[in-house]
């Protein structure tokens, strides 16, 4: 596997004729809907920069951490959000946190920020940078809200 030398947030949402559709024009409305991506955990590498979303080659491998929340049911809200956060030390690694559900986007932020806040206490670790990416959806007929953070490297890019 190539080394991971940048991430990138991003987040987007849609409807779609069905779920998967949903799903598919969520992650196109995200920028990232012609790559493949393999879900990984969340742990970002250390001193990997997150910068915004480059171009990635059309049908790249992309590790990522992503949340989805999909729903047919018109007039729900939907949500979902990716947060990281950095440590002071910038040899040890960064935490991922993803949330997705029948929510507000505020409601996601405020569940991402928690949750970074503990992963960090656990680890015992001061945070130096926190930021979170949230998006909403109301339906329609069939939506979906997508967050993501690409882990890349610079052969992924166009």
């Amino acid at each position: 596997m190539t080394r991971v030398t940048m991430a990138a947030a991003t987040a987007g949402h849609a409807e779609g004729g069905t779920i998967l559709n949903a799903f598919d024009n969520a992650l196109l409305a995200a920028g990232i809907g012609n790559i493949n991506l393999i879900k990984v955990s969340s742990i970002l590498p250390p001193d990997v920069p997150v910068i915004e979303l480059p171009k990635i080659k059309p049908g790249a491998i992309i590790p990522t951490a992503y949340a989805a929340m999909t729903s047919d049911v018109p007039g729900e809200t939907v949500a979902a959000a990716v947060g990281y956060g950095i440590p002071d030390d910038p040899a040890k690694n960064g935490v991922i946190m993803e949330f997705h559900g029948i929510a507000s986007r505020e409601h996601a932020e405020c569940q991402i920020h928690a949750m970074l806040d503990e992963a960090f206490r656990v680890r015992g670790e001061v945070m130096r940078e926190k930021k979170v990416f949230a998006v909403e959806h109301t339906v329609e007929r069939v939506g979906c809200a997508l967050a993501a953070i690409t882990l890349l490297a610079e052969e992924d890019l166009v």
